[in-house]
């Protein structure tokens, strides 16, 4: 019988989110709600499976494992693309590659998500629950600041960057923008004003980053760029956690000169003896950016379907067709 595998249910999800009788009919589906150690567990893990679905960019697929799985035949991911998919190793194999559409209200979740990492951290709201559950009120919980009146920065304007943008308006935020190729009549459509990125980083009270990971992308943020922020300025990042040098953000909440709100890291899940888990002036939470409930009532279903067309010989959201040839 065919094995198909159900990689990265790391909420537990996956088999309530979707119908997956069709499938499991034909096949044996294996849910894995852990992540893989490494590319050898992977690969180990993986080797009898024909299909495998994966969620967005959790697990590496890069072309060395790809190769490793010999009994693949098709690939199913969340989303649009994944850059950690080698798409090109997939296709030399003549592996099938499938993926999932968006649509509906749940492509704002991740800019949702910035602006409560935003609002925590500037009320210091972690802080005060954890003080309440340890039997204390306020002693202890930072002095908040009220966005109002502030300065928001906002690194990449795009669909997310925008959805923040609008956001940050309603709180009556001053709203400033900067990515390589954005425009002063894109920034002014969107509620903000194009600035360079030198002076997105000094005038910012907070800084909410909105950028897709690449190599132009990759360390965008260092050590000097937050040198040149405000002591105390919040920086969000539901992006990607490789676009800010972690050794340099760091040193910057242990200093004290920054507050750092996180959904994302450079390595996930964040191992458990990582220094941000300790780190003071951080707000944290586990990569749920895209993680609400009508993502996974979007995406799941549409894997169904994409392993159930593989199996009829009729593969839909087909990737790479020309392996279909």
């Amino acid at each position: 019988m065919t094995r198909v595998a159900v990689l990265d249910d790391w909420q537990g999800v996956a088999r309530g989110a979707a119908d997956w009788s069709p499938l499991q009919a034909r096949a044996e589906v294996v849910f894995f709600e852990h992540a893989f150690a490494d590319a050898d567990d992977a690969a180990a893990k993986l080797a009898d499976f024909e299909i495998v679905l994966s969620m967005r960019e959790r697990t590496p697929l890069p072309g060395s494992l790809i190769n490793r799985l010999p009994t693949l035949r098709m690939l199913g991911m969340t989303g649009a693309r994944n850059l950690s998919l080698d798409t090109a190793a997939c296709t030399a194999r003549g592996v099938v590659v499938c993926n999932t559409q968006g649509g509906g209200m749940a492509d704002s979740a991740t800019a949702e998500l910035a602006l409560g990492l935003l609002i925590s951290a500037a009320r210091g709201l972690a802080a005060g629950d954890a003080a309440i559950r340890a039997g204390g009120f306020q002693m202890g919980v930072p002095v908040g600041i009220g966005l109002a009146g502030k300065t928001l920065g906002v690194l990449g304007l795009g669909r997310l960057g925008g959805y923040m943008a609008a956001y940050a308006k309603a709180l009556r935020m001053n709203v400033i923008a900067w990515s390589e190729n954005l425009t002063a009549e894109k920034a002014a459509a969107a509620g903000a004003v194009l600035v360079s990125k030198y002076e997105l980083l000094a005038r910012s009270d907070a800084i909410s980053i909105h950028l897709v990971l690449s190599d132009r992308s990759r360390g965008l943020v260092g050590a000097a760029e937050i040198a040149r922020m405000k002591p105390g300025a919040i920086l969000v990042n539901t992006s990607r956690g490789p676009i800010v040098d972690e050794a340099a953000l760091l040193a910057a909440v242990h200093a004290g000169k920054i507050v750092a709100a996180l959904d994302v890291f450079d390595r996930e899940p964040l191992p458990a003896d990582h220094p941000l888990r300790s780190a003071p002036n951080t707000v944290l939470s586990p990569h749920l950016g895209y993680c609400v409930r009508e993502t996974w009532d979007s995406f799941y279903p549409q894997m169904v379907e994409n392993a159930v067309g593989f199996l009829d010989g009729k593969p839909v959201r087909v990737v790479n067709p020309e392996v279909m040839g």
